[in-house]
C-alpha cells in the first residue's frame, strides 16, 4: 500500500500535482498497490491537553492501540511507500503536518527504544517522498525536509527518503508552469 500524506490546503496545489504525477509514476502498471489519501486538511485533529495525554500515555503503557486515535500510526507504520506532499510555508510545512506527525510518533506502533534508549523503528515503508513547492529560491532544508527525513531514518526506520521539489515559483518573471514540468520531467513523472 502507498500512503499519500496530502498537507495541501488548495485545490489546485502545485505541490499535489507534483505528488499525483509521482502517485502515478508509481502506481503505472501494477494495481496491487493501492493509494491511501490522507487529507490533512479535512481533519480537526484534537487539542493536546493533559487529559488527552494521560489517555494516549495509558494505552501505550497497556500496549492497548485499539482507540481510533491510533488508526493514523497504525497506517503508516503498514504502508510500503510513503509520499508527503507538504508546500513550503514560512519556512517549514503546514502546522496540520506537524499535528499529524505528532498524531502518528506513536511508542509501540511506528517505533520502539532500544534498551541504550534509541529510537528503533516499527515501521514497514522501504521509501518516503517528500514532496515540496515554494515560491521562493531560499528553502533550508533542515526546517522542512531535513525534520521529515530526520523522523524517518531515525525513529520510523525508513532508510531511503527523498525530495522532490520545484521552487521560485512566484519570483517576478517565473514560468511557474514550466519550472513544475521541468521537476516532473527530471524525475521522469508523466
Amino acid at each position: 500500500m502507498i500512503l499519500f500524506v496530502n498537507a495541501c490546503a488548495r485545490k489546485e496545489s502545485r505541490t499535489k500535482k507534483i505528488a499525483e504525477a509521482l502517485l502515478r509514476s508509481l502506481t503505472a502498471g501494477d494495481a496491487a498497490d493501492a493509494v491511501e489519501e490522507v487529507r490533512l486538511c479535512e481533519f480537526d485533529f484534537p487539542k493536546t491537553t493533559e487529559t488527552l495525554l494521560a489517555e494516549r500515555d495509558k494505552n501505550i503503557a497497556a500496549g492497548d492501540f485499539s482507540d481510533a486515535y491510533f488508526d493514523l500510526a497504525k497506517q503508516f507504520a503498514r504502508a510500503d511507500t510513503i509520499v508527503i506532499a507538504a508546500p513550503y510555508w514560512d519556512m517549514s510545512f503546514p502546522a496540520v503536518l506537524k499535528q499529524y506527525i505528532e498524531h502518528i510518533n506513536v511508542l509501540g506502533i511506528t517505533f520502539e527504544y532500544t534498551p541504550e534508549g534509541f529510537p528503533s523503528g516499527l515501521c514497514k515503508a522501504g521509501k518516503l517522498y517528500y514532496v515540496m513547492t515554494a515560491g521562493g529560491d531560499y528553502v533550508p532544508e533542515e526546517f522542512g525536509f531535513g525534520y521529515i527525513k530526520t523522523l524517518a531514518e531515525s525513529f520510523y526506520g525508513i532508510k531511503e527518503v527523498e525530495c522532490i521539489k520545484a521552487v521560485g515559483l512566484d519570483i517576478v518573471g517565473a514560468d511557474s508552469e514550466k519550472i513544475i514540468q521541468e521537476c516532473m520531467t527530471r524525475k521522469n513523472f508523466k
